[in-house]
This record gives structure tokens, sequence and C-alpha cells, in this order.
């Protein structure tokens, strides 16, 4: 007897996950839900992936280069690196879409710092966005938009650092909407680093 035919693919599954991810905290996420989001029965994933457990582990898996990619997306509809840097900062933003989002996305990322299995694409995805910002603190500087004594290096950890920080104090302040108070900060860390013909 032949297997029966997959009804979804497997990248499907993946996008019902998240989008299941975004509405649904780590303790209310469930296989049953995710199949529903998916439109097959909770049945065919424990099939497929054994868990849900594994299910989101092939899901970190596969988003382990997803920033870095994306960053390099982003390069193909803006010419300036540094429009980049805004544009990825407010793509950013969509993890705290509201106040609640971020809570749960918070809880997600607990999962991530403290499961090894799950830290490790947690850093292999760290490691890829950064070496994508810098690249493009190497483009900014090679197109006059950074002047030419910038350290490359401190420059791209700084606005790592200040991109996660960012999202966690707008959340506290809520001052405005999640993409203008990110872009405003990484606008504040690339200032004291712009020729001076750019500076305002």
């Amino acid at each position: 007897m032949s297997p029966r035919p997959r009804k979804v693919s497997d990248d499907e599954v993946f996008a019902a996950a998240y989008r299941a991810m975004t509405r649904l905290g780590p303790g209310e996420l469930t296989l049953a839900e995710i199949a529903a989001e998916a439109g097959v029965t909770a049945g065919a994933l424990v099939q497929r992936f054994g868990s849900k457990r594994e299910l989101l582990l092939q899901l970190s898996a596969g988003a382990a280069d997803g920033n870095a990619q994306f960053i390099h997306g982003l390069r193909k509809s803006h010419r300036s690196p540094i429009a980049v840097l805004r544009a990825y900062a407010e793509c950013l933003a969509h993890l705290a879409a509201s106040p609640a989002a971020l809570a749960r996305n918070l809880a997600y990322l607990q999962i991530d710092l403290t499961d090894p299995d799950f830290r490790k694409h947690l850093l292999a995805q760290a490691r890829a966005t950064r070496v994508a910002l810098r690249e493009l603190i190497d483009d900014a500087v090679g197109v006059g938009e950074l002047s030419s004594d910038v350290d490359a290096d401190a420059l791209t950890r700084i606005i790592e650092t200040t991109l996660s920080g960012s999202l966690i104090t707008w959340a506290i302040y809520r001052d405005g909407d999640a993409a203008a108070w990110l872009r405003a900060d990484v606008d504040a860390v690339l200032a004291p680093h712009l020729p001076r013909r750019r500076r305002r």
C-alpha cells in the first residue's frame, strides 16, 4: 500500500506554526493548534515530526539564517546601506506589534536561551545576523555614509545590542509605535559616525 500523500509541505507547516506562535505563548501552543492552522490533523504532524518539540526544532533550524537572508533581501530594494539598517529596524519592530506580542516572543526566547538544542540555532542566527550587519557597516563606510575611521566591529555590536534593547524599552514606555522607536535608536547610534557633511 502506497503511503498517503502529504496535504501540505513542511514549509507550509512551518509557516502555520509561526502564525500560531504569533497568537499563542509556549504554554498554549499545541500540535492541534498548529495542525488546525495548517489544515491537517494533529496525527499527521505526529507522523511527520514526532512531537511539537521536534517540529519547533526543525522550524528553528530552518530560521537560523533567516535574519541574514532578510537583510540581503532588503538590500535589493534600498540603494543606501543605512536605509537598509533602518528598514531592518522597522521590520524587527513587528516582534513588538503590541506589548502582549512582545511578551509572547520573549517567552519563546526564554526557551531558546535555556534549551541547548534550541540555543544552537539561536546562536547560529545571531552570528549570521552580525555578519550581515557588519557588511552593511562596511558598505556604508565605502560609499561615504559613515566616517572612514569608524570601528566597524564595535559599531556592529552596538547596533545589535541597541535593536534588542529597543524592543524592551519601547514596551516599557509605549511612546508611539515600535518601528519609529527602533528607527530613532538606530539613528542615535549612527549619528556620531556620520561624516560631518551629513550631520545635522
